[in-house]
């Protein structure tokens, strides 16, 4: 990384013209001329004419590279596949570039094979999430995610990335990405907000444009869907967004609120020329959308003159009343071009060619679909540009993270970041003084890329070495205090032997993906770990700058208050240093970056969401568009911290659900009688791999966990809560939804842990044998209790902060998809005598 040190003369220029610059030393200027709509449909006609019917349906399915081989594609020759978040090449999610390149080829080879009737071979397409750069692939320029974006109200800074993102997708000979995606997010308590740009619909219809006109070129123009450039996806069509916080949910809106709202970004990206569209899982006033007719077809095709291909999302047809992930008519007859059939392409195969030979589904419907996917390829060069290595970006890794687009993503955190609180002016700081940095998030590259980055939930294992070119935030204030002549030190818990003159604390959200990130409140919580280190900076007479870290706004009123500057950084990406120069002055003393970004999303004044379009809200603490610079002289504070703590609903307290564990809880995994490893995502492992954790899918996508002890060592499953919890109610059990795959070897043990005492060790765990209820349960899944009171008394249970405990010895796989303190249902434990 010799160039890294050439970066501050590199962010002088644009970013734009040095992105230009380094993609055409690889494309030669081989800039495609646009082909006029009419070549392209008579093109695609052609084609079409000469297809046989397993060619046709071919086209319509799209496996995951997970669950099919090259083998299958020479043999069923899908018209595209998919990598998801957890689908690298040989299922390595840090497979090097040319691992994925070579799999394009391989697919590629296979489907373009002679075939044994004669028939002309279709080449196939591969697509993949790259929401925030390429971020799948390790090395690759990670940029803000979108809700940052928003903040910067910089469209031609939006359409610079897509184009970035554009060229680094096609060194790994990748043709199509799922994005961007155009939700008008109304609750921020829904995982997926940070994908969004903003709760307004007039700020994600400025960048739906951009974007897609980054990633794809301008219509009509020359370069239009050339070699740097990639296949957008605008999605999740229609009000993914509206859903009350809840994925997959039901958007219960007007026709007015759903084309005004919901529907504000489609039209620009229409107008832009994006090529698909994507089907949201969830749906609209009771109906899902990947069954609906009235707007897939109706209003997508006919109000908004959408003309390219629309697919659905990770098996979505299965949601719909009637279908199963192996069939479904219905959805395809609704308007649906591409079934996204990860794990289910070979049953939906069979039953969508024997729906079309039985009329379920019309020969005329069908050549519809493929007629649009065939006008896609067409236009997107797919039959012309040959196999993925030959293309003039193939394989160029300089690209990857290059100079230029590291200096592009620089520039997007400056401005996506947002002063909240600057009291006493005290932001920029002089450089050139002795800086402490702490906090859980200082030197942490997977927390400041938040989620769909290198895997589906991101974090997890993922360390800084996963980020080659990537620079942590502490490492980017070093670089520019040392520059200056000051010096920065690393405390991992805000403690110092001598006294700093300004102490940055950078923490926030662990990474999360989709329904793993549902909250039920907005209550940020880490067990008040950077509220007291602040607090004790505060005592010291310290300084204290916050910089936070969030997929969404979150209700910090404590830690605002304990901060004299709280600076909102959402998910930044790969590009700590950029967070840095917003932070201090220059050497001179000069403001070198002054904030512009402005909210995206009102900040909550409390654990609920903010409303919207509603004056002088009372849960809003900052409003839509706020944001500071450094020489408004506004002071903020002190603000109420009177919030209710923890999630209870339904007299049930939900320790682990398909959207995860409650926010700031966590897993633990330990061996031994070690110290455990906290675990944030939904995989993991000890030390050794005496214990492991990895995703499962029950009924969606890794909605479920599977824990696998080794057997030889004692190894501990627990769940940590955020806060003591009184569980002495009577009448309550431990409930589990689980599944055997392999039965225990040795005895086991579940239950639940007391919280020390200040200053003392804390008590035994009050555990009961489960062995019996494990060794014989039933095939499949089911639900078990343990009645609270076998665990202890009431004053033992009136002081939990470990609610689940599952220790063992012996050699056990255990799958669990849900765990919650309720009234008992299931097998029901006769209470025996206590473990201990």
């Amino acid at each position: 990384m010799i160039w890294k040190h050439h970066l501050p003369l590199l962010a002088l220029l644009p970013a734009a013209a040095l992105a230009m610059a380094t993609v055409a030393t690889f494309v030669h200027r081989a800039v495609a001329q646009t082909v006029p709509a009419a070549d392209v449909d008579a093109r695609a006609e052609a084609i079409l004419a000469g297809m046989s019917l397993d060619q046709k349906i071919a086209q319509v399915i799209q496996p995951d590279t997970g669950s099919f081989t090259v083998a299958d594609m020479a043999r069923y020759r899908f018209g595209s596949y998919l990598s998801g978040g957890n689908s690298g090449p040989g299922n390595d999610e840090r497979a090097p570039p040319e691992r994925w390149l070579a799999l394009a080829d391989a697919n590629w080879e296979a489907a373009m094979a002679p075939r044994a009737d004669g028939r002309r071979p279709i080449p196939t397409m591969w697509a993949i999430d790259a929401l925030h750069g390429h971020n799948n692939i390790v090395g690759a320029t990670l940029f803000p995610h979108n809700i940052g974006l928003g903040a910067t109200r910089d469209p031609a800074l939006i359409r610079d990335i897509g184009a970035a993102t554009a060229a680094e997708i096609a060194v790994t000979g990748i043709d199509w990405t799922f994005a961007p995606t155009l939700a008008v997010v109304r609750d921020v308590r829904w995982g997926r907000t940070y994908e969004s740009y903003s709760q307004d619909p007039d700020v994600v219809a400025s960048m739906a444009g951009a974007m897609v006109e980054g990633l794809q070129g301008t219509p009509a123009t020359p370069g239009f869907l050339g070699p740097d450039k990639v296949i957008a996806t605008a999605k999740h069509f229609l009000g993914d967004g509206g859903t009350g916080g809840k994925d997959q949910g039901d958007t219960v809106a007007t026709d007015a609120e759903l084309s005004q709202i919901h529907a504000a970004g489609y039209r620009p990206a229409v107008a832009a020329g994006v090529e698909t569209v994507m089907a949201s899982f969830s749906s609209v006033n009771g109906v899902k959308m990947h069954g609906s007719k009235r707007w897939l077809t109706g209003y997508l095709r006919g109000d908004l003159g959408f003309k390219g291909l629309l697919l659905g999302d990770w098996n979505g047809h299965g949601q719909v009343p009637g279908c199963s992930v192996g069939s479904c008519a219905a959805s395809f007859n609704a308007g649906l071009d591409i079934f996204m059939a990860p794990d289910s392409w070979k049953a939906l195969f069979a039953a969508t060619s024997a729906q079309v030979k039985s009329g379920e589904i019309s020969m005329a419907r069908l050549d519809e679909a493929v007629r649009r996917i065939l006008r896609v390829k067409v236009a997107a060069g797919v039959f012309d540009k040959g196999k993925p290595s030959s293309r003039p970006l193939a394989g160029k890794v300089q690209v990857l993270a290059s100079p230029a687009h590291r200096a592009l993503a620089r520039r997007a955190v400056r401005e996506s970041l947002v002063l909240l609180k600057n009291n006493g002016n005290l932001l920029p700081l002089q450089p050139g003084q002795s800086v402490l940095v702490t906090g859980d998030g200082a030197d942490n590259i997977p927390m400041q890329a938040g989620g769909w980055t290198i895997s589906w939930q991101g974090g997890g294992d993922l360390t800084n070495a996963d980020f080659p070119h990537g620079e942590s935030i502490y490492h980017g204030i070093a670089e520019t205090v040392k520059a200056a002549g000051g010096t920065a030190q690393l405390s991992a818990d805000g403690s110092f032997a001598a006294k700093p003159d300004a102490a940055i604390v950078v923490f926030g959200e662990k990474p999360y993906a989709e329904f793993m990130g549902d909250l039920e409140t907005l209550e940020y919580h880490d067990g008040f770990k950077s509220f007291r280190i602040m607090q004790r900076l505060r005592a010291a007479g310290v300084p204290v700058v916050a910089v936070f870290l969030s997929g969404r706004p979150l209700w910090v009123n404590p830690e605002i208050n304990m901060a004299d500057a709280f600076v909102a950084a959402f998910l930044p990406g790969s590009e700590g240093g950029g967070v840095a120069d917003m932070l201090f002055r220059g050497g001179d003393g000069a403001v070198r970056h002054e904030f512009t970004g402005k909210l995206s999303f009102s900040w909550p004044n409390g654990p609920m969401p903010p409303s919207f379009g509603v004056a002088n809200d009372r849960a809003t603490l900052f409003p839509f568009g706020y944001g500071l610079t450094t020489s408004d002289r506004v002071t903020v504070g002190p603000l109420s911290e009177k919030a209710p703590i923890g999630v209870v609903a339904d007299d049930r307290l939900v320790v682990l659900s398909r959207a995860g564990l409650p926010a700031a809880w966590y897993t633990r995994l330990s061996e031994g009688g070690g110290k455990a490893d906290f675990i944030s995502s939904n995989a993991g492992r000890s030390a050794t791999g005496a214990i492991t954790m990895r995703g499962l899918d029950r009924n969606q996508q890794e909605d479920a966990r599977l824990v696998a002890w080794r057997g030889g060592t004692a190894a501990r499953l627990d769940v940590a809560a955020a806060r003591v919890l009184d569980l002495s109610a009577a009448g309550k059990a431990l409930v589990v939804d689980w599944r055997v795959l392999a039965r225990p070897s040795g005895r086991v043990r579940i239950g639940v842990a007391q919280a020390a005492q200040a200053g003392k060790p804390g008590p035994a765990p009050l555990l009961v044998d489960a062995t019996a209820l494990l060794a014989g349960a039933p095939a499949g899944w089911h639900t078990a209790s343990i009645p609270l009171r076998c665990l202890g008394s009431a004053a033992r249970l009136g002081a939990i902060d470990t609610p689940f405990i599952v220790e063992t010895a012996g050699r056990l796989s255990l799958a669990l998809s849900g765990v919650r303190i309720a009234s008992a249902t299931g097998r029901v434990l006769s209470c025996p005598r206590r473990a201990r």
